[in-house]
């Protein structure tokens, strides 16, 4: 088995005050929360989809009013939420969709990105506190909790304020700025990540620190986000992973006895460093040997790459490439599978890990950043950070073992699946989230 030699907290990690919140004794009455989540769609995925979950899951704990931007609106009154009285849209159109349509055209990968929506993200604020600033001067919330852009590198203009008028402040979960192994610098300029090599410059924009200092709390969604904060606001972290599941959403599971050839399922846009190419070459023998079959369910400017693999390698039927699947049918396709191969190099959370996990698949990952705090050596198998070649050659021997000795697939998917039930829905983070505004108040 593949196990990191970081799997436990190294000592010299920054410790936070509270590594895993709890709950406290309720108060009297239920809290009133402004949630701001620039980003909250039920009908997306990745970034909107964590932002409407985890405002949907708050609102069973507290009272809530989602403040959101316009584009989500029609969205969200789908899901049964009723403007202005639930929510509220704002029309920061005049800035934003400009600024979309320029990323679209700039030469750069999500770094680039990123580094527009610090830009652009204050306008949006800015409309915030037009909107809501006079109801929290008058006290009508008890706290103001930022729940999306998730990146750390995008500051909020009104967290000084918010200090100015009593009200506590909590931001996150933040999550970003994995930096890239070394072993795989080609796949970062594949991905034309060229402001990543000068990525710490965003701590010189305005609001950095004013955000980190009058923050009450600083929700870290991952160790490598932990570690990018600076020493002196340690004491207000609390490390909660960014990624949970809605348990309706994965009502199936992987059953039944494991039969030959044993079934390895990717889900991912075909990106460099999602390393799809990865797994087929690992699994390459095994398929032509009639030992596994893989199905790699996604989309991107990798997949004519990857069809001459197939070809190359004279793959045939074994490895399935079958594009998109709609979220609502992915738990269709991944409970067909025994196993998830996710060779990934660079997960900021690892939602998709959490998914596979949650239908009783064993995951195969690289044991770096997000995916590596999801999964524990009873639940998975995991790949310490090595060149490409030494990948497949690791990823290879754990496919081999398991269409070997494929009665132990079962029992770890099972485990996999009861620790994402227990410690990952949505409800269990509200919970400690819960714990968090108590602690502020």
């Amino acid at each position: 088995m593949f196990s990191s030699p970081h799997q436990n907290p190294r000592p010299s990690d920054p410790q936070p005050k509270n590594q895993q919140p709890t709950e406290s004794p309720r108060p009297d009455r239920r809290f009133r929360v402004l949630v701001i989540a620039e980003a909250a769609n039920p009908e997306l995925i990745s970034v909107p989809l964590v932002g409407w979950s985890h405002s949907q899951a708050l609102a069973r704990v507290a009272d809530i009013h989602l403040v959101t931007q316009v584009r989500n609106r029609e969205a969200i009154v789908r899901a049964g939420w009723r403007e202005e009285e639930d929510f509220t849209a704002i029309d920061s159109e005049r800035v934003a969709a400009p600024a979309y349509r320029l990323t679209r055209w700039l030469p750069g990968g999500w770094t680039t990105k990123m580094a527009v929506t610090a830009l652009t993200y204050r306008y949006f604020e800015r409309l915030v506190w037009k909107r809501f600033g006079g109801d929290l001067q008058a006290g009508k919330w008890d706290i103001v909790h930022r729940l999306t852009p998730l990146s750390p590198t995008v500051p909020s203009s009104i967290a000084a304020r918010l200090a100015g008028v009593g009200v506590p402040f909590v931001i996150g979960p933040l999550n970003g700025g994995v930096a890239w192994a070394r072993e795989f610098d080609a796949a970062r300029r594949s991905e034309r990540e060229w402001l990543s090599y000068v990525r710490d410059a965003y701590k010189l924009l305005l609001g950095y620190r004013a955000t980190r200092k009058h923050a009450s709390a600083i929700i870290c969604g991952s160790r490598a986000t932990l570690e990018q904060m600076p020493a002196w606001c340690h004491t207000k972290c609390h490390y909660l992973p960014e990624n949970a599941i809605d348990p309706a959403r994965f009502s199936r599971q992987a059953q039944g006895p494991v039969r030959t050839p044993l079934r390895v399922a990717f889900v991912g846009r075909l990106v460099p460093y999602k390393c799809p190419d990865i797994l087929i070459e690992a699994a390459a023998p095994l398929i032509r040997a009639g030992k596994v079959v893989v199905d790699i369910l996604g989309d991107g400017p990798l997949m004519p790459e990857l069809k001459n693999m197939v070809a190359k390698l004279e793959l045939g039927p074994g490895v399935r490439l079958d594009g998109w699947v709609e979220h609502e049918h992915l738990q269709d396709r991944l409970a067909e599978s025994d196993v998830f191969g996710f060779p990934s190099i660079r997960e900021f959370g690892g939602a998709v890990v959490l998914e596979a996990m949650a239908l009783g698949l064993v995951p195969v990952i690289v044991d770096y950043a997000g995916p590596g705090e999801l999964v524990t050596q009873e639940t998975g198998f995991k790949m310490p950070m090595a060149p490409r070649e030494q990948l497949v050659t690791g990823m290879r021997a754990i496919l081999e073992n398991l269409a070997t000795h494929p009665e132990t697939i079962r029992p770890m998917g099972q485990r996999a699946r009861e620790r994402v039930f227990q410690e990952f829905t949505w409800e269990a983070k509200a919970r400690q989230v819960l714990g968090i505004y108590e602690k502020c108040l």
